[in-house]
């Protein structure tokens, strides 16, 4: 049977981690630097973990009433066994407490699985961002912009 994720605040000492998932899953990956200044501006910089090991992260920023995924990723080799939903949930929660009314974020239309992820967790998409992304090739790629309604207690 498979130990449930688990999560925790990223630190300094997890970017060396971090960085070796983020360099397996993305062909354009953030630079240290980027994490390191996620960190230090108090973004939700979390971890998922199991068993000793990260397997995972992500990146969320919480302003006004709206948040933003920034980044999620899970590391290859553990992907579609619910990491990156828990963590998305992780997020849906820390952005309630932080009283924003939705949840936003954009991914490449090359990441299916990604997206039909969002997709299941009841996000919509509600726009592009055209050339977003750097692509192979000197190329670009579009973002896909989806968002999600996440507040509770509303009651008009």
């Amino acid at each position: 049977m498979t130990t449930a994720w688990e999560f925790r605040q990223m630190t300094t000492a997890d970017l060396p981690n971090v960085m070796e998932i983020e360099e397996l899953c993305h062909a354009f990956p953030w630079t240290a630097g980027i994490f390191s200044d996620c960190l230090r501006v108090g973004y939700h910089c979390w971890v998922i973990h199991r068993a000793g090991e990260i397997w995972g992260y992500g990146v969320m920023s919480t302003g006004a009433d709206e948040a933003h995924v920034l980044n999620v990723s899970v590391h290859p080799t553990v992907r579609r066994q619910g990491a990156g939903e828990a963590m998305m949930q992780v997020f849906t929660l820390q952005a309630q407490e932080k009283g924003a009314h939705s949840l936003f974020l954009e991914v490449r239309p090359s990441n299916i699985g990604a997206m039909r992820m969002y997709e299941k967790l009841g996000y919509n998409e509600i726009g592009r961002r055209k050339n977003y992304y750097p692509a192979p090739g000197n190329g670009r790629e579009d973002a896909i912009l989806y968002a999600k309604d996440i507040i509770t207690g509303f009651d008009p």
